[in-house]
């Protein structure tokens, strides 16, 4: 498992990025508080090239950081109602992304059901995810290896097992299998 040099590691398109984060860790460290989950779930959004990508129609305001380098974190709110955050991968100013969609809680359980105001469902999707670790818009643009989301290396290496099935949650290019999803989830 590449962790020596993460931002390396990024380099790739989403499609082959995407799964490798499969075990992966994000950590976010808000008012003294750490949390963390095992990255579970995923889904590859690759550039311009691809219909159901911020990138598609070229550069904007709101999709800026997609054109930073790898690790870049891409926050957005979608429908008005819940912040999704990507990771960013490949070259910069090549806007490949990869949707953080799911995870098993690792750390600071008791924090991420204070602010998702339950105590199950606490990170199985984009929007659940997001909020538990304390993701906003204040985050977005910030890199995933030295600012306060943090992506970190799987705590055991090996490949994880996963399914690829198309997209969810969005009307184009749904026919791509780029949507993984570990086979040992722990998701709640």
């Amino acid at each position: 498992m590449p962790n020596a040099n993460t931002r390396e590691f990024l380099q790739g398109h989403p499609a082959d990025v995407a799964p490798l984060l499969l075990g992966w860790r994000l950590a976010t460290q808000m008012d003294g508080v750490l949390t963390e989950v095992v990255i579970e779930e995923v889904e590859a959004y690759a550039s311009a090239a691809d219909a159901a990508s911020h990138s598609h129609r070229g550069p904007t305001m709101r999709n800026k950081p997609m054109y930073g380098p790898p690790g870049t974190l891409y926050v957005y709110l979608n429908y008005g109602m819940h912040y999704l955050m990507n990771v960013i991968v490949g070259l910069e100013e090549t806007p490949h992304a990869v949707l953080l969609r799911g995870g098993t809680p690792l750390k600071g359980i008791e924090e991420m059901q204070r602010r998702r105001g339950r105590s199950d469902s606490l990170t199985s999707g984009p929007g659940r995810l997001t909020q538990a670790l304390g993701v906003t818009l204040a985050h977005n643009d910030t890199s995933t290896l030295s600012g306060p989301v943090r992506l970190l290396p799987p705590l055991a290496e090996g490949f994880v097992p996963y399914l690829s099935t198309p997209r969810i949650g969005i009307s184009k290019a749904t026919e791509l299998p780029w949507r993984f999803l570990a086979l040992e989830s722990g998701q709640d």
